[in-house]
């Protein structure tokens, strides 16, 4: 999370949304500082900040989640920065999502899993991300498809001129197609259904192609109740467990 006291900001970093390029720029030019830890929640800093601080302004990325997904897939099987093998790295990662993360990665990489597989293996229920905490009540959303104006936007927002376009870091090699290809005709009806609530609820759509795409009902119902579990987890458990 990054905090600027002379602008007036707090930019919530969402994994996998552009938060690395964006943090890093906003510490090298707008007067951005760390705070907590980096994928701190803005449930987190209302605990720790001063009044004055709650009144600044908001902002945090948001991504398509298949296109998430895949990243994440890609970065398993490229062992991301040495995420799951180097000592140091690892050392310091001892929560349950480690665990989870690690879980997937020596699936993909002893099994030489695809995307499908993994897909099928580990997406289980309906998707969402802690996205679900606050974001809808933040003062702008960074689209990572359109990162680059909507970073600007923001800043606009805030008060500040861009001073250059903003560079990118940390990409996820190995992925050389565009994302909506690895989903195999097999696995389009279960993406549909993973997807569908967070998808509606964020305005993203599938291609034409997938044919109907309206969230049923009882899928609706099943995000829901999944999330009163994970409200409980992101807000009061993901530091410890």
């Amino acid at each position: 999370m990054i905090i600027s006291d002379t602008y007036k900001y707090v930019f919530v970093e969402l994994p996998r949304t552009g938060s690395t390029a964006i943090s890093r720029e906003l510490r090298a030019n707008y007067e951005g500082k760390p705070i907590l830890t980096k994928h701190a929640t803005y449930y987190d800093f209302l605990k720790i900040a001063s009044e004055q601080q709650k009144r600044y302004f908001v902002f945090a990325g948001i991504r398509n989640p298949l296109d998430d997904v895949v990243s994440l897939y890609f970065k398993y099987k490229t062992d991301h920065r040495q995420q799951f093998t180097d000592p140091v790295k690892v050392g310091r990662k001892r929560t349950s999502i480690y665990y989870l993360d690690n879980l997937a990665f020596r699936f993909v990489r002893e099994k030489d899993a695809d995307f499908p597989t993994f897909f099928k293996t580990f997406y289980r229920i309906p998707y969402n991300n802690w996205s679900q905490l606050s974001h809808k009540q933040f003062d702008f959303i960074i689209r990572f498809e359109h990162i680059q104006d909507d970073f600007a936007r923001a800043l606009e927002r805030i008060g500040i001129q861009p001073k250059r376009p903003l560079p990118s870091v940390n990409q996820t090699g190995g992925k050389h197609r565009d994302f909506w290809s690895y989903y195999t005709p097999e696995t389009i009806p279960h993406a549909k259904r993973i997807f569908g609530p967070f998808m509606k609820k964020w305005g993203y759509e599938f291609p034409q192609e997938w044919g109907a795409t309206d969230v049923a009902w009882w899928n609706q119902m099943e995000f829901e109740f999944f999330n009163l579990f994970r409200n409980v987890y992101w807000k009061h458990l993901k530091s410890y467990i």
